[in-house]
């Protein structure tokens, strides 16, 4: 039986841009409810301060520092995962990169190409390496995070939104991929104005603490995981 405090006792979590932002509150909260929570992000300071709070709550996480840019990266996790455990019950998309908002006339080539890797191509690699360790699970999960940029375009911000209105139809095509053939569930969740170092660099003169904080969409992606949604589902936190 679960524990309904800690309801995601015995589950495995991947949890992508947990450094900071809304990726650590999302292992910290999912930690808290009972996942071993594998933290992954290029920073090691950052990881390392989320472990902690991590543990010094009682919850257990392992830290994966990698550079998802990195495609031989994300198959040498896969493959160490699959050693450790018999399955991924939960993979959360939550790494991404704002780039220059700028016209499209002027998008820099080289960042737009940074701003495709991580946001599209790096979470296409992510979903093909674990994908096998899903359909392992009793009730394989994956939350991908977008922005409501990505299906209300903006001035300046076509290169970001582009890349997550196309993370959207990758995301939405997998989830009907899986829907008949294994448990497997995906859902595409839009955080909204939230305050973390992304919305501060696109909007700095904001006043961030009339945001909702990253805690905030981190319990959100719990009641989600915790409770039943239709794969391919479009939520809001």
């Amino acid at each position: 039986m679960t524990d309904d405090a800690k309801p995601l006792a015995g589950r495995v979590a991947l949890v992508t841009g947990a450094s900071r932002g809304i990726g650590a509150a999302t292992a910290i909260a999912l930690a808290k409810a009972g996942a071993h929570v594998i933290l992954v992000a290029r920073t090691a300071a950052g990881l390392e301060q989320v472990e902690e709070a991590i543990h010094a709550a009682g919850g257990s996480a392992t830290i994966a520092q990698l550079d998802l840019a990195d495609g031989d990266s994300i198959a040498r996790l896969a493959a160490a995962i699959d050693n450790r455990w018999d399955a991924l019950d939960i993979l959360i998309l939550n790494a991404a990169m704002l780039g220059t908002l700028t016209p499209v006339a002027q998008i820099d080539a080289k960042e737009f190409s940074s701003v495709l890797t991580l946001n599209l191509l790096a979470q296409q690699a992510l979903i093909a390496a674990f994908d096998p360790l899903l359909r392992k699970s009793a009730a394989g999960r994956l939350i991908a995070l977008t922005s409501s940029v990505g299906r209300n375009p903006r001035p300046y911000w076509g290169a970001y939104g582009a890349s997550k209105a196309a993370l959207d139809t990758l995301v939405a095509s997998y989830a009907e991929e899986v829907r008949n053939i294994s448990p497997v569930r995906a859902a595409i969740l839009d955080p909204g104005a939230t305050a973390t170092a992304m919305r501060r660099l696109a909007y700095p003169g904001e006043d961030q603490t009339a945001l909702k904080p990253p805690e905030a969409v981190a319990e959100r992606i719990v009641a989600i995981l915790t409770g039943n949604f239709e794969t391919g589902a479009r939520v809001k936190a």
